[in-house]
């Protein structure tokens, strides 16, 4: 070995050790006739010191050292005159005797430390070089550990890990496939999988009865900042479940990595069907750590002469708890802010429910105060409380009240990251009518079942079957969905029908799931937790791309690599691809 010990394991135990270590220069301090310098690795820093009275030509070529160096040296364990008990390494320090360069570096774009000046393009530029940085390294640290313990929960729970294809089969339904060209079949192409739905399925009728996999996904969709080309699932299946042992297990999964990772006990973890959750928070994937839920108030404010009110097939407010003091600057701020093109809001009314007990609203000549008081009193206000109101067509005006809710919440400080508030929320609709493409669409995907009650429903009243499916939700972001699936020939035929199949199409895309269905087909049912999102959260990070070692940026390319790029015409010719050149 090149080294005796780490740079983050040496102590006042070990003084007097004669030792080597390895790793990077971090800095270096020249202090008349003594130089120090910092060494880093993965594990931590030491100081190492060259004394030109022991060695004047040693402490000469430690003079030369320039950051990011590899450097290798011999020395003796001391004890520092000047402790730093902020590193694990503080007491001690290295009296160097022989000092080699392994490699020297260029002067690195940005600095290597936990405050860099570096900006994010630059970093994904030189991620090899952002990797060596605390804060990204313990992100993949702590998705290193938060992966050991899901499968050591899971394995425990008695599920197989079972890998599953790469180069499958598109489908219509969903996100946009990533395809690829097989040079052996021209003109045909094998997709990236979104998921490994089918093949899940497909082991629990060969009798798997529990399976996991933490699986690479791919979906050529629009980016954010929570999402890439590809991603991790932890994907499950299960045989013999109904949704209760579902929800049940893995609810003890993410109990089992907030008390192993985090030391945080998960106190509750509360159901909420979807209805619910659009009703009282205008969002499937409600943050529940604060609470201001809406207030329908249609009742208390039409026919009062407001044409906005009026007309509108929703009036829903808000209760902003002591935000009375907002300025006219700050309303006029979250005006501005509900009119933004991403949410589309015409207007924002409010009532500011004064400490004196007076209250005061931008639409005073239309109610009296009495009328204004049954408002408050309906939701719940009380003096210094300030109430927001929209309005207008029921599924519009929830979600951009959504919106403004969050952004209370966010100048009021009630989104603590170290905070948690999951749940789950259930029920929801099965299919949903997209007007553009004039047919219905899986609000899940394909494969899930209807609500056994609602079954009947499936021919007459389709929008009003919900589906026997669930979302797992933390904080406001939703970290895994799953369902129980359709697990008979005749229910699927009924579904992809609906769905705008013709028999044909069915037969085409997934003859090979109907016709395993014939074979004995177990019920079953699973879910996938969107692993990159759920070490997000872990970490407190709005961006999943910090806990992915090589991400994509917003555009999907990684600039570190250049990809994607093209490729020389010889490969596109024994791919049978003709490529239209560009004028």
């Amino acid at each position: 070995m090149l080294r005796t010990h780490t740079c983050g394991e040496l102590s006042l135990a070990d003084l007097g050790k004669e030792v080597k270590l390895c790793g990077w220069v971090q800095k270096s301090r020249d202090l008349g006739g003594m130089t120090f310098v910092d060494m880093r690795d993965r594990f931590g820093i030491t100081q190492l010191t060259f004394n030109t009275d022991d060695d004047a030509a040693l402490r000469a070529s430690a003079r030369e050292l320039g950051r990011e160096y590899v450097i290798q040296v011999s020395g003796t364990v001391i004890e520092r005159a000047s402790k730093n008990l902020k590193m694990a390494t503080g007491e001690i320090e290295i009296k160097v005797s022989q000092l080699d360069v392994l490699n020297p570096a260029k002067l690195p774009p940005f600095l290597i430390e936990d405050e860099t000046d570096g900006g994010e393009d630059i970093r994904l530029k030189y991620r090899y070089l952002d990797l060596r940085r605390n804060p990204v390294r313990n992100n993949l640290i702590l998705r290193h550990k938060m992966a050991q313990e899901i499968r050591k929960y899971l394995d425990a729970e008695n599920f197989i890990e079972v890998e599953t294809p790469v180069l499958i089969k598109s489908t219509p339904e969903g996100a946009r496939d990533f395809v690829v060209p097989s040079r052996m079949n021209p003109g045909e192409f094998y997709a990236l999988p979104q998921s490994p739905q089918t093949f899940k399925q497909l082991l629990m009728i060969s009798g798997f009865d529990r399976y996991f996999q933490i699986v690479k996904c791919f979906r050529d969709e629009d980016l954010r900042a929570d999402r890439q080309p590809e991603f991790t699932q932890i994907d499950c299946e299960l045989t013999f479940v109904e949704q209760e042992d579902i929800l049940n297990i893995f609810e003890g999964l993410v109990r089992h990595l907030f008390k192993n990772i985090k030391g945080v006990v998960l106190n509750g973890f509360p159901r909420m069907d979807y209805a619910d959750a659009m009703r009282l928070y205008g969002s499937d994937k409600p943050d529940i750590r604060f609470d201001m839920k809406f207030i329908e108030i249609n009742e208390l404010v039409q026919e009062k002469g407001f044409s906005v009110f009026d007309k509108a097939e929703l009036v829903v407010a808000i209760n902003a708890q002591n935000c009375a003091v907002y300025t006219r600057k700050q309303l006029d701020e979250l005006t501005d802010f509900v009119k933004r093109p991403q949410i589309g809001a015409t207007g924002l009314v409010y009532i500011r429910y004064n400490v004196d007990g007076s209250l005061k609203s931008s639409v005073d000549k239309f109610y009296t105060e009495e009328q204004l008081k049954a408002i408050a009193d309906k939701a719940d206000a009380k003096p210094g409380d300030l109430i927001l109101i929209m309005a207008g067509a029921v599924d519009k005006t929830r979600k951009q009240l959504s919106e403004l809710r969050l952004e209370i919440a966010n100048r009021e400080g009630l989104r603590n990251k170290e905070t948690f508030a999951p749940l789950w929320v259930t029920d929801f609709p099965l299919l949903e009518w997209d007007e553009e493409s004039n047919r219905y669409h899986a609000m899940h995907h394909p494969f899930t079942a209807p609500k056994p009650e609602d079954m009947v429903k499936l021919d007459t009243e389709p929008l009003s079957v919900r589906a026997n499916a669930y979302d797992m939700v933390i904080n406001g972001s939703e970290v895994g969905g799953g369902s129980i699936r359709i697990f008979n020939q005749d229910v699927q035929a009924r579904m992809f029908d609906l769905l705008g199949f013709t028999p044909e199409e069915a037969r085409k895309q997934f003859g090979f799931l109907m016709d395993a269905f014939t074979y004995g087909a177990p019920p079953h049912g699973g879910i996938a937790l969107g692993f990159d999102r759920l070490v997000s959260i872990f970490a407190g990070l709005d961006s999943i791309r910090d806990v992915i070692a090589f991400p994509k940026n917003n555009a999907g390319r990684d600039v570190m690599i250049d990809s994607p790029s093209t490729i020389d015409e010889k490969q596109l010719t024994e791919l049978s691809i003709q490529v239209k050149k560009k004028d």
